[in-house]
């Protein structure tokens, strides 16, 4: 599976279990942490701990690798690297706080409109 492959699956696997503010960001040549960022936010802890074990399952049952993840007690946070794709879920006032998206401003957004077409 490619790395823009792992994204569009991972904002399908979010986008149906009601993830927010979805975003997906293109770092390539900008970090050597990632090709690739996906950003969203839980509106509540149950929904964190729905994504997290969403995103973590529906990867792994498609033969990606878990390198990392950190946050699994953590209400407000939590990440997982998929090897390349790093996913962020964050609780929205910590999404407000660490500002990646205002960090990685540089970054190109990938179009995840046309999701359904991969």
């Amino acid at each position: 599976m490619t790395q823009i492959e792992k994204v569009h699956k991972l904002v399908e696997i979010l986008d149906m279990k009601k993830a927010t503010d979805i975003i997906a960001l293109n770092l390539n040549g900008a970090t050597i942490i990632a090709d690739y960022f996906v950003i969203c936010t839980a509106r509540s802890n149950p929904q964190m701990h729905a994504l997290f074990e969403a995103a973590s399952e529906g990867m792994l049952a498609l033969g990606c690798e878990i390198d990392h993840s950190e946050g699994t007690r953590n209400p407000d946070w939590a990440l997982i690297d998929f090897g390349g794709v790093i996913l962020h879920i964050f609780s929205s006032q910590m999404r407000d706080f660490y500002g990646l998206d205002n960090l990685w401003a540089d970054a190109t957004k990938v179009d995840i409109k046309t999701i359904d077409e991969v």
